[in-house]
C-alpha cells in the first residue's frame, strides 16, 4: 500500500464550513431543549444540509411535552452556515421494524438523493426500573427503540449508501450511550442501561462491516445532560458531581458529534468516546 503524502498547504487551511455539501439525518431532534436539536443545529451551522426526525407522540407522553416540529426545524434553519443547505423533518415510529429504512429512504430524499451522516440519538424514555422491578416487557421495549431500531438504521444506511455512492468518503454513523459501564453503572435503569450497553459493544464490530465503504463508526457517551427533564434538589446534587459544578449542556455533546462528522475525524472510528465533563458517578 502506497503511504499517504503530508496534507498540502491548501489541505490545511480549515474550511469554515467543513460539511459543506454533505447531508445528514438526526435522530430524536424533536425538542429544542434536547441534544438531537444542538447536533443538528452545530451540522447546519457547519454546512451540512439535515433531517430531523420526530416521533411527537413520545415526547407528548413525557413530563416535558413535546414541539411542534416545524417550529425546530426552522430554529435549526436559521444557523444555515450555507444559504442553499436543506432542512427537512419528518415523523417516525421507530418501534416498528421496518421503520429504520424508511426513514433512511425519506431523508435521503428530502436532502436530494443522498445520505452521508447519520446520528442516531433517539431512545425510549421512562418504562424502566431496577433488577427487582423490571420485566419482559420493559425490556422488549427498550430493546425495540434503543438498540434493534440503530442496528436497523446502520444497515439500511449502508445500503444506500452502496446502492448511490460508495466511491465516497466522508460517510459517518455516530451513536450514542451512556456510561453504564463506569463506576456504579445505572442500577436503576436496568434495561435502558442494557441496550446502551449493547450499543457500546458493537461500536467496534459495526466500524468494521463499514470500513469498506468509508463510512466511520463511533460512539459518544455525553454523561449527564441538561434536557429539562431534572430539577430542584436533585439536579444540584448531580451539578456536585461534575469538576466544573455543572451539568452539561446540550451542545457539550453536540460540538463533539459534529466534529466527528468532519473530513478532521476521518481516522476515528470504532471508539466508544466520553463527553462528560469529568463527571463522578459517586461522591467518593
Amino acid at each position: 500500500m502506497p503511504k499517504l503524502p503530508h496534507p498540502t498547504s491548501a489541505e490545511l487551511r480549515r474550511d469554515p464550513l467543513p460539511l459543506r455539501g454533505r447531508t445528514a439525518l438526526v435522530t430524536g431532534a424533536s425538542r429544542r431543549g434536547g441534544i438531537g436539536f444542538a447536533v443538528a443545529r452545530r451540522l447546519a451551522a457547519y454546512g451540512a444540509s439535515v433531517y430531523l426526525h420526530h416521533h411527537v407522540a413520545h415526547d407528548e407522553a413525557m413530563p416535558w411535552g413535546g414541539d411542534r416540529p416545524a417550529e425546530v426545524a426552522d430554529a435549526v434553519r436559521d444557523v444555515r452556515g450555507a444559504p442553499d443547505a436543506v432542512v427537512a423533518h419528518g415523523p417516525a415510529d421507530l418501534t416498528a421494524p421496518d421503520a429504520p429504512a424508511r426513514l433512511i429512504r425519506d431523508a435521503a430524499e428530502a436532502l436530494g438523493g443522498r445520505l452521508d451522516i447519520v446520528v442516531a440519538n433517539h431512545a425510549l424514555s421512562g418504562q424502566d426500573g431496577t433488577l427487582d422491578t423490571i420485566d419482559a416487557a420493559m425490556l422488549d421495549a427498550h430493546w425495540a427503540v434503543d438498540a434493534r431500531s440503530v442496528v436497523l438504521l446502520v444497515q439500511a444506511f449502508a445500503r444506500h449508501r452502496a446502492a448511490t455512492h460508495a466511491a465516497d468518503t466522508g460517510g459517518r454513523v455516530v451513536m450514542m450511550t451512556s456510561g453504564q459501564d463506569i463506576a456504579d453503572g445505572m442500577p436503576g435503569e436496568i434495561a435502558y442501561a442494557l441496550q446502551k450497553g449493547a450499543l457500546a459493544s458493537v461500536t467496534r464490530s459495526l466500524a468494521t462491516a463499514l470500513a469498506p465503504q468509508s463510512v466511520t463508526v463511533n460512539t459518544v457517551n455525553p454523561g449527564p445532560v441538561d434536557t429539562d427533564y431534572l430539577d430542584g434538589e436533585t439536579y444540584d446534587s448531580i451539578a456536585e458531581l461534575f469538576p466544573a459544578k455543572r451539568w452539561g449542556m446540550p451542545d457539550d455533546p453536540a460540538r463533539l458529534i459534529a466534529w466527528l462528522a468532519t473530513d478532521e475525524a476521518a481516522w476515528i472510528t470504532g471508539q466508544v468516546i466520553d463527553s462528560e465533563g469529568g463527571f463522578r458517578r459517586t461522591l467518593g
